[in-house]
């Protein structure tokens, strides 16, 4: 039994916490480039790993040889007493003892590695039919995995999670110019989000096309009406990566910036985050330290009311744990990461936001970007002028910048129609990429710096 092994390997240890994840998973890859079906595999991993507490210092082992648990215990213990810190006494949570299934109405498991790809050639396929393109890349992963959490205060988790995450690109050029559009999506392992998906995927065909053709806007600030998935990524990425208690925890400035009780936004702005939000590719039962997941808000009202802990930050701040530790599998430790990370839907419509701007500029979706402490850059996957409250011509190479919390500041309207994006992927501490999912309704932000010719 591995109750009874776990129990044997942590009895008689000399530390003030042990804990044991257990693992097994089968995941699969497929990836075409251009025509060519460039990465095709299947994959079954098992290991484990162990975590130790004394005095402060954390030690920490990882393994593919159960049969050796005990000793791996050990050689965390001993690590744990060489790494010795400041005392340290994780925040309390219950003791827990559950058992966790995973399943999908069209479970990724129950379809063959034949069908998917054939799926996935038919979407690549549709890519090419629908416009002159220079390349494409589709790439998909599925992943079933199976834990066993257990540690010295007398917990014992068996834990099941299903994901999926899919993604095609195509690529035109013309002369030096260069674009691209794209179609993301993912699940918690129901292939059924694959389905019918004929329509976007030609239509990012057309979009990388007619890019080419569209103009770059004019450098400077405007009023930018922002779609729920360009808003997504923003508040994960600018945003709720301030929100980890591990970053503010280690960084001064930070930790004078993020007060809570301060205000960054309007009474209008609620941010939250949690893995209790059902149904998304974030969503878990318990952490990877077999803390339940919870919702926590960030900002409610537009002042900070809270951030996300591991046991370890939540007892170094004073604060209580929110079930956001997590390991993307059991090579790692567990470490503070977001979940599902959302803006909640505000009262007006997008029509209502639309027609209230005079001039400025419509950004849908994003290429990605960067960010650095309370600064972010991110590009626009699409973007449209707005003049006189209507939709005029396409843009280009639009990238949006600024200050995060001049940004939150500069929301004006929030929209009724939060949607989901499920097709991200979190990276932090060379652990990625990690399900997450993000969410948001249109925002209307003023004052907005756009790169531009």
């Amino acid at each position: 039994m591995v109750h009874d092994r776990i129990e044997s390997a942590l009895r008689g240890q000399d530390a003030d916490y042990i804990e044991v994840r257990l693992e097994e998973s089968e995941s699969t890859q497929v990836r075409f480039r251009g025509h060519e079906l460039e990465e095709l595999g299947r994959a079954r991993a098992m290991g484990g790993s162990v975590r130790a507490l004394v005095k402060g210092g954390w030690g920490f082992a990882s393994f593919n040889d159960v049969a050796r648990l005990r000793e791996y215990v050990e050689q965390a213990v001993h690590q744990a007493r060489l790494a010795v810190r400041e005392p340290l006494t994780l925040a309390e949570v219950p003791v827990v003892r559950d058992t966790v299934r995973a399943g999908a109405a069209r479970d990724v498991r129950g379809v063959s590695l034949d069908d998917k790809v054939r799926l996935l050639a038919e979407y690549n396929e549709l890519l090419w039919a629908t416009a002159p393109l220079q390349t494409t890349t589709v790439r998909y992963s599925d992943l079933f995995r199976r834990t066993v959490f257990a540690n010295s205060e007398g917990s014992y988790v068996e834990q099941e999670s299903l994901d999926l995450a899919a993604t095609f690109v195509a690529v035109a050029r013309k002369g030096n110019e260069v674009e691209q559009g794209f179609v993301s999506t993912g699940s918690r392992g129901d292939l059924r989000v694959l389905e019918g998906l004929h329509g976007e995927v030609a239509a990012a065909a057309r979009r990388a096309v007619d890019l080419l053709s569209a103009r770059r806007i004019k450098g400077g600030a405007y009023t930018v009406l922002v779609d729920p998935k360009l808003a997504g990524v923003f508040v994960h990425e600018a945003f709720g990566h301030l929100s980890e208690a591990d970053h503010v925890y280690e960084n001064p400035r930070l930790r004078e910036i993020m007060v809570l009780g301060r205000r960054f936004g309007g009474p209008h702005l609620n941010i939250a985050d949690g893995a209790a939000v059902p149904g998304h590719r974030g969503s878990y039962a318990y952490d990877s330290e077999g803390v339940a997941a919870q919702k926590t808000y960030l900002i409610r009202e537009g002042v900070l009311v809270g951030r996300l802990h591991s046991r370890e930050t939540a007892a170094r701040m004073g604060e209580r744990p929110t079930g956001n530790a997590r390991a993307i599998n059991y090579r790692y430790p567990p470490i503070v990461r977001m979940t599902n990370t959302f803006i909640e839907p505000g009262q007006a419509t997008f029509d209502d936001l639309l027609s209230s701007v005079k001039e400025g500029v419509y950004v849908k979706s994003s290429f990605g970007g960067q960010t650095s402490m309370e600064m972010f850059t991110f590009s626009a996957g699409e973007a449209f002028m707005i003049r006189d409250g209507k939709l005029a011509e396409p843009l280009r190479g639009v990238n949006l910048t600024g200050n995060v919390f001049q940004t939150l500041a500069n929301i004006e309207g929030i929209a009724n129609d939060q949607a989901w994006s499920e097709g991200g992927g979190c990276g932090k501490g060379e652990q990625a990429p990690l399900p997450v999912s993000m969410a948001s309704p249109h925002l209307l932000i003023r004052d907005v710096i756009i790169g531009g010719e």
